[in-house]
Formats: C-alpha cells, sequence, structure tokens
C-alpha cells in the first residue's frame, strides 16, 4: 500500500476524531516493557494514528494517546507540559517507570522538547520521530496564513524560530535512545529538515502521511522497539 492508498487510510483515521475508545490494558505492563505514547502531529487528531495503534496493539503493546486539542494547532511547549503531566499520571498507576514515545510531524517536536526541556529524559526509554521537522519546515507557511491568528505552533515549525533554536540547545540528554525516520519524498517535511544530531537516522522512500500507516515503516518501529533476539522482522534494504 503506498501512495494514494496510503494517503486515503490517513484521512479515514484522521476523521475518526480525538474520540479513542481502548480497553484499561495497563495490567499487562512490566518494568520490562512500558506503555508506548503515540502522539500525533500538526492538523492532526488521535485517530490519524489509528492505523500504527492497531497494529501496536495487535502485537502486545500497551498504547496511550492523548487529546491535544483541535487538530493540535496550540503552542508546542504547552502540548509537551501537558504530556508530562498525563505521563506521570500514567505512570503512578503501572509497574513502569519509563515510557516510550513515537511522534509523528509536529508530534515529534513535542516528544523531543518533553525529553530535553521538561525532565523527560528520566521517563523516556526510546523516543521515535517520523517526517518531524527537527529543523523546521516552510510548509507551515500555509498554517500561518490560514490559522497564524490563533495558532502558536504554526510559527513555531517555520525555520529558525525562536522555538526551534531552543530546541537546538544542547544535546540529546543521556539515556534516551533515539530514532528518525524520513520520508524521501516528503514535501511537507522535507528530508533535510529531519536530522537531528546523535539520533539514529533512517529514510523510506515514501511521503509524509505514509509514515503512520506503512508497513515498511511499521517494521522499523518494530525494529527500533524490540531488541532484535525479542522479536526480529526481516529489515528491508537501507535507503538512506
Amino acid at each position: 500500500m503506498t501512495g494514494g492508498a496510503d494517503g486515503l487510510s490517513y484521512l479515514r483515521g484522521l476523521m475518526r476524531g480525538n474520540r479513542i475508545r481502548r480497553a484499561d490494558a495497563f495490567g499487562k505492563l512490566t518494568p520490562e516493557s512500558p506503555p508506548i505514547l503515540i502522539i500525533h502531529g500538526f492538523l492532526g487528531t488521535r485517530g490519524s494514528m489509528y492505523m500504527l495503534e492497531r497494529r501496536l496493539v495487535d502485537d502486545g503493546f500497551v498504547v496511550v494517546s492523548f487529546n491535544l486539542g483541535t487538530l493540535n494547532v496550540r503552542d508546542i511547549r504547552a502540548s509537551a507540559f501537558l504530556i508530562h503531566r498525563k505521563i506521570e499520571r500514567i505512570l503512578a498507576q503501572t509497574p513502569s517507570q519509563r515510557i516510550e514515545i513515537i511522534g509523528h510531524s509536529m508530534g515529534g517536536l513535542i516528544g523531543l522538547y518533553y525529553v530535553k526541556k521538561l525532565g523527560g529524559h528520566t521517563r523516556v526509554r526510546k523516543l521515535l520521530m517520523m517526517g518531524t521537522p527537527v529543523r523546521g519546515t516552510w510548509a507551515a507557511l500555509a498554517g500561518v496564513v490560514t490559522l497564524g491568528l490563533w495558532s502558536t505552533s504554526s510559527w513555531q515549525l517555520l525555520p529558525r524560530s525562536r522555538f526551534l533554536d531552543e530546541l537546538a540547545q544542547g544535546p540529546i540528554p543521556p539515556g534516551v535512545d533515539v530514532h528518525t525516520i524520513a520520508a524521501a519524498r516528503d514535501w511537507v517535511v522535507p528530508l533535510q529538515t529531519t536530522r537531528l544530531f546523535g539520533a539514529n537516522a533512517t529514510t523510506v522512500p515514501l511521503g509524509h502521511s505514509s509514515l503512520v500507516v506503512s508497513e515498511e515503516v511499521y517494521r522499523r518501529i518494530i525494529n527500533a522497539l524490540r531488541p532484535p533476539h525479542e522479536y526480529a522482522h526481516e529489515e528491508p534494504p537501507a535507503t538512506d
């Protein structure tokens, strides 16, 4: 499934909105198998990550997500602080003291800000960022023009914004395994804008929305989450 089919699958998930029903599976957690938080991107909803969530649950993971407001357009710092508070509540209910985060597009920036600026490095074991504009994207101009009066994040996503300059200060904190997955055919977040020093980088021959629905990307996610001896998908040839 590629191209238009991926885009259609993404839109179907997006239309599910932020009302996600899931069974309480915290009883399955152990210190060795932390919960996974998935964070959607700008103009996304929790439903836009539905296919990824379903695959993770089918493979035995415990997955959580949070309502980040209508289409996730608020200040990225505010979203990261919300994530911080909710993670503390979740971990207080589980035997695990760590969590793993998968963020798509701006969702990766929310996770990275939490890790670097809000003490999240003590809580996050792995951070996977898919199509995340670490260096900003000029595609955010469309958000500035249409939503700029009430969307702080559309300004923050622009290259050389104050927010991105702040986020770039300092290395990735020790103890956090960071991965970036970039899409070579991504016109929303071009490949060069996803580079993050110190992260394990992978490139796939796909587009932006395909990152959350592609089976190839999912294989790479699983291989990053689980040690090879525990669960190993056959790794496709590298494309970067």
